[in-house]
């Protein structure tokens, strides 16, 4: 006879643990949110030197920032705003460019080394022919790769070589930019020099101040992305002096001289570190904006409106949207539009009519010396005008 089961209480069974927390879902990544912004359609924009260098040049405007680290093309951008840019390389001086760019780097650039040696080759042996690699590779991530894995080769070999049009990679407001310098050398000794090439002339060895200051801070540009890569290349180390070859007098004929970087470098280096990181200024715009040049203008003059500028004359020079950004500081009324030293000297006075109230004695605290500095110019204007009228007061 079998033993019947002992009587008790039944086994507890263990309560059913809650269910782990799924991890959300990625938040939308920096690309797709830039690819919002300039359009889902509208490929991106390449940020260029010189535009980098302008950019560096006004780190304090957000606009700016978004628009060249979204890919956005600001003079389609300010064509459909009604305030198409005024300046711009025709189309002749591009074709000029190109040819005397050709002419140059002819003959596996015999022309353009023998001219680095007479400027930069102290201490090292002619160069005979230099190795020319080939930087062929699929869209500019590729070729950044394939230019860095080139110079690391260039540099163990030990002699010369010369890149042909490399591209070189530069994180701008935590955003990558895509540089593409006429060229770069590579010395026997591991030096890396760049290499500008630009169709203004030189006459009796000089050339335009003011051409040669813009070539010299986009040199600049590219002797900063180069000197990422040479941070991770033995025996690499990148010249901060740059070849500026350019036509000599009024003929055709390629003659170069040296340009020293190093104060652009440190300018450009401190400013780009200013620059906002374009994910917070992209974060802080309300929901739905875009650049899609697809859209109305009003629609877009609300996009832009939506960014902060820091418009300066200066901009007219450099940015595309710079007219756009002009007539809304003369409708606001804006110091802004009188330039940077004017904004710095009149402190709190933001407006025009503001600062003619101060100076009028209608607003503003007497304590305050802009205030007073604006009363009492007043006061000598009038009695200037005073005493040149014969003592009519003028009205």
């Amino acid at each position: 006879m079998s033993e019947s089961p002992a009587s008790g209480p039944p086994p507890q069974i263990p309560a059913a643990r809650p269910p782990a927390p799924q991890p959300k879902p990625p938040a939308t990544t920096l690309r797709q949110r830039l690819a919002e912004l300039r359009g889902p359609s509208v490929a991106p924009h390449p940020l260029d030197a010189r535009a980098l260098a302008a950019l560096a040049a006004n780190p304090g405007c957000k606009r700016r920032a978004l628009l060249d680290g979204a890919g956005v093309d600001k003079a389609v951008l300010a064509t459909a705003l009604g305030s198409p840019a005024a300046f711009g390389q025709s189309q002749f001086a591009f074709i000029r460019g190109n040819a005397f760019e050709a002419k140059v780097k002819a003959d596996g650039g015999t022309e353009l080394l023998r001219l680095l040696f007479e400027r930069l080759g102290s201490g090292a042996d002619a160069p005979g022919r230099a190795a020319v690699p080939d930087l062929t590779a699929a869209g500019p991530e590729g070729r950044a790769a394939r230019t860095a894995l080139a110079l690391r080769e260039a540099t163990a070999a030990g002699g010369w070589a010369l890149l042909d049009h490399p591209m070189l990679a530069l994180e701008v407001a935590g955003s990558p930019a895509y540089l593409e310098p006429d060229a770069v050398v590579v010395h026997p000794d591991g030096t890396w020099t760049v290499v500008e090439i630009k169709s203004f002339p030189m006459i009796d060895s000089s050339a335009d101040a003011a051409k040669v200051g813009a070539a010299a801070r986009q040199s600049a540009v590219y002797v900063l992305a180069l000197e990422r890569i040479a941070a991770m290349t033995v025996g690499a180390r990148v010249g901060h002096r740059v070849l500026l070859v350019c036509p000599r007098d009024f003929s055709n004929l390629p003659t170069a001289s040296v340009l020293d970087v190093r104060k652009q470098r440190a300018v450009t280096r401190r400013q780009l570190a200013r620059l906002t990181r374009v994910e917070d200024i992209a974060a802080a715009l309300p929901e739905g904006t875009t650049f899609d040049p697809g859209c109305s203008a009003e629609e877009l003059g609300t996009a832009v409106e939506s960014v902060p500028a820091a418009y300066a004359p200066e901009c007219l020079a450099a940015c595309e949207l710079a007219f756009h950004c002009r007539a809304k500081a003369r409708t606001d009324g804006a110091v802004e539009a009188l330039g940077r030293s004017v904004r710095g000297e009149l402190g709190g006075l933001t407006t025009v009519a503001g600062v003619l109230a101060a100076a009028a004695g209608k607003e503003g605290d007497p304590a305050d010396p802009t205030v007073a500095a604006l009363r009492r110019a007043a006061a000598l204007r009038a009695e200037a005008l005073e005493h040149a009228s014969g003592g009519v007061p003028c009205r």
